[in-house]
């Protein structure tokens, strides 16, 4: 049965290797839903965060497949339970809407959104939480004519204590500290 994964790859970063990546899910014909690239907490080491919708097996198979590019240190996968996650969106609407009533106001305070600018054309209000939430909103402001909408991929944590990287990485020098 399919379900939502977050994939989360450790690499370093080199030129070409987001294409690497995006292959192995192209040749599955599997649907990115969400990417995101960024720092980790390991100076060097950049983190891919992928969203897709698939079963559990291909997700393994995939996975398997993402740490045979050279430039990855390793993959996993995690269902939505076993991370903390969250999105941002931005929201263009027009000023005139703010000055007319206050239902934007009203929305922004009850969806725990903030206001980034205010023009005489626009506002931009900004909203972190998940994909529902984010979409509640935009159909919220909607009603007043949003301009521009904008919506971020996933970043996310593990629940685990410590970075599951940090283990591998220990487990690797070990090894390799036996072998010589």
């Amino acid at each position: 049965m399919k379900q939502e994964f977050i994939i989360t790859i450790y690499s370093e970063n080199h030129i070409g290797l987001l294409n690497r990546i995006t292959i192995n899910f192209t040749r599955r014909k599997i649907n990115i839903e969400s990417l995101t690239v960024s720092e980790s907490a390991i100076h060097g080491v950049s983190k891919f965060t992928i969203v897709i919708n698939e079963t559990e097996d291909r997700v393994k198979k995939v996975v398997r497949q993402l740490e045979k590019v050279v430039e990855v240190l390793k993959a996993f996968y995690h269902t939505n339970d076993e991370m903390v996650y969250q999105e941002i969106a931005l929201y263009k609407v027009p000023t005139e809407a703010l000055y007319e009533s206050d239902d934007i106001e009203n929305l922004v305070r009850k969806n725990g959104a903030r206001i980034l600018e205010i023009t005489k054309e626009f506002t931009v209000i900004e909203k972190t939480g998940h994909k529902t939430e984010t979409q509640e909103m935009f159909d919220a402001l909607n009603q007043f004519g949003v301009l521009q909408f904008i919506r971020s991929g996933r970043v996310a944590i593990t629940r685990d204590p410590i970075e599951r990287l940090s283990e591998f990485l220990k487990e690797r020098d070990d090894l390799l500290n036996q072998i010589d």
